[in-house]
């Protein structure tokens, strides 16, 4: 089955949110726990936002479920780990994460250049703020660690 432009532009906000959701989640043990804490809300709110994103696209724009990139994971999880030998491991992860955002939030300008269903706009733009609010966060923590 091929994909629209519209269904490719979902699908790449869907796969960065999931990335996202995923790197927390692999590396959550290496964060130290301030940091942890002070991040893990706007993830349990992300899973939220992709579980809902992932209904509207199957129901609106026909899309149907895909699995995660595992190799991509692998490779991402080993090259972070590679780092943190030479720089504080909480330093890397942040700068993985702020990679991250910056990946959602090109998807998901792209999708806005589509037009989108009613229910699903709403739902995409909540992705966006808190994408933002996410990004000032990192940016938050990476100047207090830096400060350490």
């Amino acid at each position: 089955m091929f994909l629209d432009n519209r269904q490719v532009a979902m699908d790449s906000v869907l796969e960065a949110l999931a990335d996202s959701i995923d790197y927390f989640q692999d590396n959550i043990e290496r964060l130290r726990p301030s940091l942890r804490d002070a991040l893990k809300p706007h993830y349990t709110e992300r899973l939220k936002q992709m579980r809902k994103l992932q209904e509207l696209a199957r129901a609106h724009l026909k899309m149907l479920p895909r699995d995660a990139d595992v190799e991509r994971d692998d490779f991402l999880w080993l090259w972070s780990r590679l780092k943190s030998f030479v720089g504080s491991d909480s330093q890397v992860l942040i700068n993985e994460l702020l990679e991250q955002e910056r990946v959602l939030m090109q998807a998901l300008s792209t999708l806005f250049t589509h037009p989108l269903p009613d229910p699903i706009e709403p739902v995409v733009d909540e992705c966006m703020r808190g994408c933002r609010k996410l990004i000032r966060e990192l940016y938050n923590l990476q100047k207090r660690n830096t400060r350490r």
